[in-house]
């Protein structure tokens, strides 16, 4: 059965199990391939899920909150998740979606990459316990494989007939880009993860996003030729703001959940200027406040709404960095404005390559998330209230160099009163 993102935001009490209440609730279900089953199964007893993560880059964003969430709640409500870290299939990368092939990382790049995502896991999932989360690398199946003996084995088990109705492959196709050997056995590699986990630990249950849809099909599929067994899958929605734009990578780059890649207070900041209309949203979705709370907070105007937005801050700022870094965000935030504080390190961090041509302003006010758009950002601009080093900038065609810079490379930004970064170029 297919439950749709419209009827996710609407609370189903027909629901058996507490899990699936909840996620629904929380707006964290898109699609499921079994609901009343699955709904059952959760229902009789703890079920074992699985999200994977490939070693894409260096830290995950937070567009990779919405698995981890999910998973974070089945965790509480009883059941056991495992991130899988694609150690395996980021060897190949996923086309879904995606108009040309991703580049091919070297291992050693691939390893650090691991390194960054687990740090971030380790922080959002309890791994303690004989029941703890399991945290597992997808290499250690995967490269085992002789490719005759896969083929055999598992190339038997799906059609290319099928594997073409997909949306993912679709797409590439329709676009008339070229879609390699590589890319398309990668529906193939993950759908062998899910077989071996359930072989391996009992796993049923698969959460990925809404691109994920086919790849976890075949999954499905495969437990049920291979061993019969009895998979589910789950879908969240694609995280976007109320203007309809995509979260989590922007265009001057992507909101890290690593403190290396984006500071706490900056990663606190992001959700601080949350636009209005998305403050109810975000926090059913990033934080663990009753729904009840959550409601009350989403009714607040005006003023009273800026508290709302500090409340979210800082908690997803604990989720992802911990208490104490969410409060002294929050602490740095109140500090800088009341005006009785300076910014002494940086909240947002670039590669210095980006100002070779010229880093656009509109650009990058919209990569550190002071403004939604581009437009959003050339009003503020003409308006008046964006600020570079200090000075107002009124040019919307402005572009920032290394000669903008200020010592150990750094440039600051203000919008208004209330929102100040640092950023760092390197």
């Amino acid at each position: 059965m297919t439950l749709h993102m419209l009827e996710a935001a609407k609370p189903a009490t027909e629901l058996k199990s507490e899990a699936l209440q909840v996620l629904l609730e929380r707006g964290l279900i898109n699609q499921c391939t079994d609901l009343e089953g699955l709904d059952s199964r959760l229902a009789s007893g703890a079920v074992t899920v699985y999200a994977g993560f490939d070693a894409t880059a260096a830290s995950l964003h937070v567009g990779h909150l919405m698995p981890l969430m999910t998973l974070r709640w089945l965790q509480k409500l009883g059941h056991r998740p495992i991130a899988v870290l694609g150690g395996g299939t980021t060897q190949v990368g996923d086309p879904s979606f995606r108009n040309e092939a991703r580049p091919l990382l070297e291992q050693r790049q691939i390893d650090a990459n691991l390194a960054g995502i687990r740090h971030s896991v380790e922080r959002l999932l309890d791994m303690r316990g004989a029941d703890g989360a399991l945290l597992v690398d997808n290499a250690e199946w995967l490269t085992e494989f002789k490719f005759l003996e896969f083929l055999r084995d598992y190339g038997s088990q799906f059609t290319v007939n099928r594997m073409m109705t997909f949306e993912s492959v679709k797409s590439r196709l329709d676009s008339q880009m070229p879609l390699t050997v590589l890319e398309f056995c990668y529906m193939m590699l993950q759908a062998v993860d899910f077989l071996e986990l359930a072989r391996r630990h009992g796993c049923e249950l698969q959460v990925g996003g809404s691109d994920q849809w086919g790849n976890i099909v075949n999954g499905i599929e495969l437990g049920r030729k291979g061993d019969g067994r009895k998979l589910f899958g789950l879908t969240v929605p694609l995280l976007t703001t109320a203007s309809g734009s995509k979260m989590g990578k922007t265009a001057a780059g992507a909101v890290w959940l690593h403190p290396e890649h984006l500071s706490p207070f900056g990663f606190w900041q992001f959700w601080r200027n949350t636009a209005d209309a998305d403050v109810g949203k975000f926090l059913r979705l990033f934080t663990e406040l009753p729904v009840n709370e959550v409601e009350r907070l989403s009714a607040l105007q005006g003023a009273d709404l800026n508290e709302a937005k500090k409340i979210l801050a800082t908690q997803v700022t604990g989720i992802v960095h911990g208490a104490d870094q969410a409060r002294a965000a929050l602490e740095k935030g109140e500090a800088l404005f009341a005006g009785t504080a300076e910014l002494t390190e940086p909240t947002h961090r670039l590669d210095a390559a980006r100002l070779a041509d010229g880093l656009g302003l509109l650009e990058l006010l919209v990569g550190i998330g002071f403004a939604d758009s581009n437009g959003e950002a050339r009003r503020l601009v003409e308006g008046g209230g964006v600020r570079l080093n200090g000075f107002v900038v009124d040019d919307a065609r402005r572009r920032i160099s290394s000669g903008d810079l200020q010592a150990n490379d750094r440039l600051t930004v203000a919008v208004g009163k209330r929102k100040k970064a640092l950023v760092g170029f390197g």
